[in-house]
């Protein structure tokens, strides 16, 4: 183990300052205060560990898989100091008989205490059985597990909302989870995959206060999903400037133009994708030249289709209502503008406690 000249474990304190880093990270995405983040370390570092029972169903892993590459913190002190991770599937040694054991002593054993975590959609056609797992179908896992925890999080477009399964024609009847569940409390994390910030921020706010964060109509969090990417895009200015890429490659494109034209869906997204960067790299679609398909909205698959034709309700410059239009559109898919703005303020006190200045209020 490493150490330095006096003694001191270098391990623990890199470990210990990455544990910070990333409580960090969470507090300016949840938009708190300076005074709250000592709060939130002491509920993220506590000895009591919330139990969680993930669950897998109609998925990819996609979402399991951005969170194995989770930097802030890493899997490991996600898992060893912050939750009890008892039953997952991807990452845990256990398998059949024994797996199937472990869920089972994990319902009886934290019985109303735990977080369920659902990735994947739940298939309900034929009786729900294009999808099981221990001889059960989705729909009575979900059925099992669900109504004994304290509260579920569905992460991922496919739990949130259906997914990709659930596109047209779903043969399947893919759903998400709020679909068949609503006795406990449900938060959609929906994205393809969501960004690892946005589940870890839902977890320590749960931790800290004891709820689950405010939400939009569609029960996502808003510090994650508050706003549109159109409205705090870096290619925003050059929309209202009327400059365009008109196809890949072209001179706009290269200059780093809006690319509206080539089927951005920003102006109808609601997301984080463009403050809140996956993992550590500071790159994102469309600041590397694609455009946004809208994977954090509900049936994106069929509503957002084709990809790479712009949308029909936003207005471009040389038109009536640039503006207007362009916000109107995002608008009316959540309705929920004013909220948004508070999002923005919000926002704006987590930069001001990354830089280490006070917050003049306190978002709690």
């Amino acid at each position: 183990m490493s150490r330095n000249v006096h003694g001191f474990d270098l391990e623990a304190r890199l470990n210990r300052r990455t544990f910070l880093k990333g409580c960090a990270m969470a507090a300016a995405a949840l938009g708190l205060s300076d005074d709250m983040f000592p709060k939130l370390v002491k509920a993220a570092s506590s000895p009591r560990r919330p139990p969680v029972v993930w669950l897998h169903f109609q998925e990819c892993t996609g979402c399991t898989e951005a969170l194995l590459r989770a930097s802030h913190p890493d899997i490991g002190r996600l898992i060893l100091d912050i939750i009890s991770l008892d039953y997952h599937e991807t990452v845990m040694a256990a398998a059949g008989n024994q797996a199937e054991e472990n869920l089972r002593s994990t319902l009886e054993r934290y019985n109303g205490r735990f977080l369920c975590v659902v990735e994947g959609a739940i298939p309900t056609k034929d009786g729900g059985i294009y999808c099981k797992i221990g001889g059960r179908t989705a729909m009575e896992i979900l059925e099992d597990v669900a109504p004994k925890s304290a509260a579920v999080i569905a992460i991922g477009t496919c739990a949130s909302f259906g997914g990709v399964q659930a596109a047209s024609p779903n043969p399947t009847g893919a759903v998400g989870v709020r679909d068949l569940f609503n006795a406990r409390p449900v938060i959609n994390i929906s994205g393809c995959p969501p960004n690892p910030v946005s589940f870890l921020g839902t977890v320590l706010h749960f931790l800290t206060f004891k709820r689950l964060p405010p939400t939009d109509q569609l029960g996502r969090p808003l510090f994650a999903y508050g706003r549109r990417i159109h409205d705090h895009c870096e290619r925003r200015p050059h929309f209202d400037e009327g400059r365009f890429a008109d196809q890949f490659g072209d001179s706009g494109h290269r200059e780093g133009y809006c690319l509206y034209k080539l089927g951005c869906k920003g102006p109808e997204t609601y997301s984080n994708c463009p403050t809140v960067r996956f993992n550590d790299v500071g790159a994102w679609p469309v600041g590397i030249g694609h455009g946004c398909i809208g994977c954090t909205e509900p049936r994106f698959w069929d509503t957002m289709t084709p990809f790479y034709e712009r949308l029909p309700h936003v207005s471009i410059p040389g038109t009536n209502g640039i503006s207007s239009s362009a916000d109107s559109a995002g608008s009316k898919i959540l309705g929920i503008t004013a909220a948004a703005i508070g999002i923005h303020a919000a926002a704006g006190i987590g930069k001001r406690f990354l830089k280490n200045k006070p917050a003049e209020t306190d978002n709690t």
